[in-house]
């Protein structure tokens, strides 16, 4: 089982000495992936409609991801570089197509391309882009993906994109996997469709009925469950105890990957482990890691 490690971007993403010596731990003692956190504005909360209820405001702090993990390719390694996910229809898709080829060819083929629909209204509205339609146009924008990464020239006349034969280049040396992310039936469906693979979230009991029914959505697309990656998402902050019982679920189902976070999350209960810099986040996340071996097997 592969084990990966989320930038704790709300505790140290801002000081990049940090981030590198946080990354470069994280590969030299073998994890199997880096995953990024992605927001481009955070919001205040108060006065809004709808509310915002998430654990992140204007202060918060988080990177841009593909110019972070443009940098850490050439401060790592082996580690897998991984976006978890981006919110993509709040995005061009061609300069998108452009930033996630030039971290693959900057990595050596290291990256992977996580992406969702996002929750978040004002952030869609700050980059001028609609909300009602996201999953209509994060369809289309997964074609059209696939499309400028592979093909020598390109035409697409969609719902949300006129593209006349154009072309990027330098293009990926190999295809960029996408896996996507989410909490719904709906996250799990597309995934199914168009996906390689699906990031649940451990801590939410939604998350192992949904994984409940993959076989039956895969089968439905008309796919197989091999080559499907499954990544599950567990947060280390809240105390073993609390991680034992979030692991357990998942003893005995197919799991290719455990996604660590060492960030407080106040959403899903009270903090027992606290980290103050990166040494203590790798601390952390070494712990993790042989608990969710003991758990879950190697």
């Amino acid at each position: 089982m592969r084990v990966g490690a989320v930038l704790p971007t709300t505790e140290i993403g801002a000081d990049t000495g940090a981030v590198a010596h946080w990354a470069a731990g994280a590969d030299e003692c073998g994890f199997d992936a880096i995953v990024l956190y992605d927001h481009v504005v955070g919001a205040e909360h108060q006065g809004r409609t709808p509310p915002i209820t998430r654990d992140y405001d204007e202060r918060t702090s988080f990177r841009e991801p593909f110019v972070l993990l443009g940098y850490l390719a050439a401060v790592t390694r082996t580690v897998e570089l991984m976006t978890g996910v981006l919110v993509l229809p709040q995005r061009q898709t061609a300069l998108v197509a452009k930033q996630a080829a030039e971290v693959s060819l900057l990595s050596g083929g290291r990256f992977t391309l996580g992406v969702g629909i996002g929750w978040n209204v004002v952030e869609y509205d700050a980059l001028g882009m609609s909300f009602g339609d996201r999953g209509r146009r994060l369809d289309e924008q997964v074609r059209l993906l696939r499309m400028l990464w592979a093909d020598d020239v390109v035409s697409l006349d969609g719902r949300f994109h006129r593209i006349d034969r154009v072309a990027i280049s330098p293009r990926p040396d190999k295809p960029i996997p996408l896996v996507f992310g989410g909490g719904s039936a709906t996250a799990l469906r597309r995934a199914a469709r168009l996906g390689d693979g699906f990031l649940f979230n451990a801590p939410s009991p939604e998350a192992l009925d949904l994984h409940a029914t993959l076989d039956a959505q895969l089968a439905g697309a008309g796919r197989a469950r091999e080559g499907f990656r499954v990544l599950v998402q567990v947060h280390a902050c809240h105390g073993e105890e609390q991680l034992r019982h979030s692991l357990a679920p998942w003893r005995g189902r197919d799991v290719d990957d455990v996604v660590i976070s060492t960030m407080r999350n106040r959403m899903i209960g009270a903090t027992a482990d606290v980290c103050d810099g990166a040494e203590e986040h790798l601390a952390l996340l070494r712990r993790t890691r042989e608990i969710v071996r003991e758990v879950l097997g190697d």
